[in-house]
């Protein structure tokens, strides 16, 4: 019960963490606010394993557990987070959210194929919901594009016959495309992210069986991902900005959702102490449903959230529960 609990709770900081990237950010925005998350996390992490060692004593480190946390926040506290921030960037919070919803179908197809776990009819049910709901996005989009390729084809054309806005037009047709470019290889980034992130949950299990300590296990994690971050600024211009802009200007929302996902993932951490991985997965991700109340009814973020939306959604919910009870 506790683990549900917690669970839940990191999903509700979670959605709160979504919103606020989209807030705080646009496609267009040099920083997305990861690497702030990033450090956040383990500031307030690392907080926590000082106190928790001061009053309750310090749990034992092993190389074993130790490796397996390093190993989790290469997947979880970089590339997971990394690219889920892109994702909302460019998809906006509500539509990343649900392509996220692909981690309880990687997690149960990672338990099926490498840790030998069975499968029944439920479970397989509730996969493909899933992976329905992630086509309907990915079929909204497609359509999109579609409309908004013919419609630039007849602008185009007219401008033809018009002649003296053909330069600019075609200018903006060249924008239009990129921007269309980005949106469909948000989606991409959702699934990778989704992906990194349910390996690194069983990753992070096992690190957790041998240090019982989910204080710890974040800050390793997240010291991890920001020594990535830090290797790869001596050769990416767009990190060495992020970081300038982390240590110079200071950007509420960002902030906040660093703070909301810092949270989310020290709670996520715990949960996995009192429960499977299966189930935290799953109970996890409601943070889509929370995702959807805080960015339409609560911060506003005028994502354009259409019915195709909602619906996948529930899908990604429903197929959720169904591997819950399977």
């Amino acid at each position: 019960m506790i683990g549900v609990v917690l669970a839940l709770l990191a999903a509700v900081f979670f959605g709160c963490a979504n919103v606020m990237v989209k807030k705080g950010s646009t496609p267009q925005s040099v920083d997305n606010g990861t690497f702030l998350s990033v450090l956040i996390t383990f500031v307030l992490a690392g907080i926590f394993t000082v106190g928790s060692g001061l009053f309750q004593g310090w749990v034992p480190l092993t190389t074993k557990g130790f490796w397996w946390f390093v190993l989790a926040g290469i997947l979880t506290a970089f590339i997971g987070r990394m690219l889920l921030f892109t994702s909302i960037q460019h998809l906006g919070s509500v539509r990343a959210s649900a392509i996220k919803r692909l981690n309880p179908l990687f997690t149960v197809l990672i338990g099926v194929l490498f840790l030998h776990e069975p499968i029944n009819l439920l479970t397989v049910i509730g996969m493909v919901f899933i992976f329905g709901a992630s086509t309907v996005l990915m079929f909204e989009s497609f359509t999109d594009y579609t409309r908004a390729k013919k419609e630039i084809a007849a602008t185009t054309q007219t401008n033809k016959k018009v002649g003296s806005l053909i330069e600019g037009e075609d200018k903006r047709n060249i924008w239009v495309k990129g921007i269309q470019l980005v949106a469909s290889l948000g989606y991409m980034y959702g699934v990778i992210s989704a992906l990194a992130y349910s390996i690194g949950y069983v990753v992070r299990k096992e690190g957790l069986a041998e240090i019982p300590d989910p204080f710890m296990g974040t800050m390793i994690g997240a010291a991890v991902g920001i020594l990535i971050f830090l290797f790869l600024s001596l050769f990416k211009k767009r990190n060495r900005q992020s970081i300038k802009l982390t240590f110079t200007t200071f950007r509420p929302w960002l902030f906040g959702a660093g703070i909301a996902t810092s949270l989310g993932q020290i709670l996520y951490f715990f949960a996995l102490t009192f429960s499977g991985v299966s189930q935290v997965a799953v109970i996890g991700s409601t943070d889509v449903i929370f995702t959807l109340l805080l960015s339409s009814l609560i911060f506003k973020t005028n994502e354009g959230i259409t019915r195709t939306v909602v619906l996948a959604s529930v899908l990604a919910m429903t197929g959720a529960g169904i591997i819950a009870i399977s």
